[in-house]
């Protein structure tokens, strides 16, 4: 039988162990590039290290799947991501995407969300600017 003092320290081995992981989880474009300039449709491919995606609704610890936030930034944690015309949802577990874009400047944010749409935060969100011709 596990003494109580042992197993009381290797949960706080684990549970420090798992912040730790989590911390260096980071969603990231394969592309495009920050700075490219593109043409419409822009071809987006979403990276992400250190989490596993799944599709919406799956409620598992570590999981989650890619929101695309068009000219705006990263939502604050536990934000429900909303789903309209700046705010894509990929909730099948996609990495990739064709996505319309008028031409201009433009804002790209890649935001992990959970199985509810809740934002993992800033720390799992990437920010890129391109140029569309």
């Amino acid at each position: 039988m596990l003494n109580k003092t042992v197993l009381a320290g290797a949960i706080v081995v684990a549970a420090a162990f798992a912040g730790a992981a989590h911390a260096q989880s980071r969603v990231y474009f394969v592309e495009p590039k920050d700075g490219a300039t593109v043409t419409s449709p822009v071809h987006v491919k979403f990276g992400v290290e250190g989490m596993t995606l799944a599709p919406a609704g799956t409620m598992t610890e570590g999981t989650g799947h890619h929101h695309l936030l068009i000219d705006s930034g990263p939502l604050p944690k536990g934000t429900v991501i909303p789903a309209n015309e700046t705010s894509l949802h990929y909730g099948k577990a996609q990495t990739e995407a064709d996505v319309k874009l008028p031409p201009g400047d433009h804002t790209l944010t890649m935001q992990l969300g959970d199985g509810a749409h809740r934002s993992y935060g800033p720390e799992m969100a990437q920010t890129i600017k391109v140029h569309v011709k």
